[in-house]
């Protein structure tokens, strides 16, 4: 009876050839590894393959077996265990459980449209519309030549990111900026060279985007309410407040999918205000008296931290790379459907949308206004100093509150870092996710957190070109560096050789736009007044 319960939990007897001219009948080997077992996510041999003991069971044969020659397995090998892609397939499944509960990796189901919105909302900034300001210091030739480097260089580094999100060897997904600077560099390294600029390039922004949208509100109701109006007008913290209470409302939405249809607003806003600025200067032609000779004023060591302020100028237009990642990490991602190929995608459509509003903003600002430009402000303020009279007040309206709009929709996207950084601190405690009525209170005092600095510091614009000097390794450095760690180029190769490169004059040209920043700063001043936005 045992013997015949031992029968029946082996596995079944592997079918026998004929016997031919009373040749003894072998029985065949059996196959090491059915095909249908692949369905198996464990790939684990079935459990009739195993005996009591743990042992493959060896079928009985009445038969005596005869030695034979080793021979190569027929099984083809792409059917394998170890010669399948399923192994690599399910390396892309081992993700952090802590994903699902912070609101970058929330949802995954993210597609290249959705990358678009978000990539063109975080691209285009309010940055982009002193650009006509870095044109008055190196004039047209290479004013142009300046711009059109920037924008290739910063766009091969964006495609590094977007290849660099996905580690096929390591089974990773570098959701974060962060985390791939820490995978890369270490987690102390990381935290010296990328804590802080990625901390301002978030937070940052938003205080920046306070400042900027409150003081563009209160313009806007300028505008409206006209020279007639009686109303007491509200001050500039009562401004702040109004937009900060508006942007914090809107960030109650869960995670950064959820913000898609914000992103498409802001970056329809964006496109919208670029456009509408440099027409109307267009369309009104070149002032009377314009100049368009660089502007050369002192010593040569004074000219020379000019001209590299304008470099600054340029290479802090361009804005979001700290945000690639966060965006492609919404998407879903597989061996066959790589996360990469949508995203790419997406960043195609957004930068030239991009490339089609920065360079007609500076070379028309500039064929407009010449060396007249304010560099307080640029294209907006010369918009509204030389043409309030000229434009009608239903454009100069429009422009205002697109500005408006566009800095609430970029809100959501540069503070969504800082929300997903905020709970996962209480994600990794708690092991569990967030309340929703604790996210309620993370993302308001974050929000207020940011009025209460843009009214004790409203210089912070001022600082922009240090602080943007010292966050410019993130663009334009830091993404060469990762890529040669990660995917280790022959040595010698053209990546190699230009991935060293540009990652060596992106730091030496930090460096240089960080003194000289420090030196405009002290030669021209800065009007410190805390706890007084005018």
């Amino acid at each position: 009876m045992a013997e015949a319960n031992k029968e029946i939990r082996s596995a079944p007897i592997t079918p026998r050839t004929a016997s031919v001219m009373g040749t003894p009948v072998v029985a065949s080997p059996p196959v090491s590894c059915p095909p249908s077992q692949l369905h198996s996510p464990s790939l684990t041999r079935s459990p009739l393959l195993q005996s009591e003991n743990g042992e493959a069971p060896h079928p009985k044969s009445r038969t005596p077996k005869t030695p034979r020659t080793p021979r190569i397995s027929l099984t083809p090998r792409f059917i394998t265990p170890l010669g399948s892609p399923m192994r690599k397939a399910l390396r892309f499944t081992k993700l952090d459980p802590q994903d699902a509960w912070l609101p970058i990796t929330e949802s995954r189901n993210g597609n290249k449209f959705y990358a678009a919105f978000h990539t063109l909302c975080s691209g285009i900034g309010i940055q982009a519309l002193v650009l006509p300001v870095a044109f008055t210091i190196l004039g047209w030739t290479w004013g142009i030549i300046s711009l059109t480097i920037a924008f290739v260089w910063q766009l091969y580094t964006l495609w590094l990111l977007v290849h660099l999100h996905e580690s096929v060897e390591n089974g990773v997904r570098y959701s974060r900026y962060l985390q791939l600077c820490f995978a890369t560099f270490g987690e102390k390294l990381g935290k010296l060279l990328a804590l802080f600029p990625i901390l301002y390039l978030s937070a940052g922004t938003c205080t920046t985007l306070i400042i900027i949208g409150g003081s563009t509100a209160r313009t806007f109701y300028q505008v409206v309410c006209g020279d007639t109006c009686t109303a007491k007008p509200m001050t500039t913290v009562e401004w702040y407040l109004v937009f900060t209470c508006a942007a914090v409302v809107l960030s109650q939405l869960p995670n950064l999918n959820s913000i898609a249809g914000i992103s498409l607003i802001g970056a329809v806003t964006a496109v919208g205000y670029c456009t509408s600025i440099w027409v109307a200067s267009v369309a009104q032609g070149a002032l009377p008296g314009v100049n368009y000779n660089p502007i050369r004023n002192g010593n040569g060591a004074q000219n020379a931290f000019n001209v590299l302020n304008a470099l600054g100028i340029i290479a802090f237009a361009f804005r979001g790379h700290n945000l690639i990642l966060e965006i492609q990490a919404t998407m879903p991602s597989s061996e066959k459907h790589p996360s990469h190929v949508p995203m790419w995608k997406g960043v195609k459509v957004s930068y030239t949308i991009i490339a089609a509003c920065l360079f007609p903003l500076a070379i028309g600002g500039y064929w407009a206004y010449g060396q007249l430009i304010p560099a307080n402000g640029g294209m907006l303020t010369a918009l509204y100093q030389f043409h309030s009279r000229d434009v009608s007040r239903f454009v100069l309206g429009l422009t205002s509150l697109f500005v408006v709009v566009n800095g609430l929709c970029s809100f959501q996207i540069y503070g969504m870092p800082v929300f997903d950084d905020m709970e996962s601190l209480y994600t990794k405690r708690m092991k569990k996710p967030c309340p929703w009525w604790l996210r309620t209170i993370f993302r308001v005092f974050f929000g207020f957190l940011c009025f209460f600095i843009a009214v004790a510091i409203p210089f912070l614009s001022s600082l922009a070109g240090l602080i943007g000097g010292i966050a410019l390794p993130v663009t334009l450095a830091y993404p060469c560096f990762m890529w040669l760690k990660a995917k280790k180029p022959k040595k010698y190769s053209v990546s190699w050789c230009l991935n060293w490169f540009l990652g060596t004059l992106g730091m030496g040209l930090s460096g240089i736009l960080i003194a000289a920043s420090i030196y405009v700063i002290i030669d021209t001043g800065v009007n410190v007044s805390f706890f007084d936005p005018q």
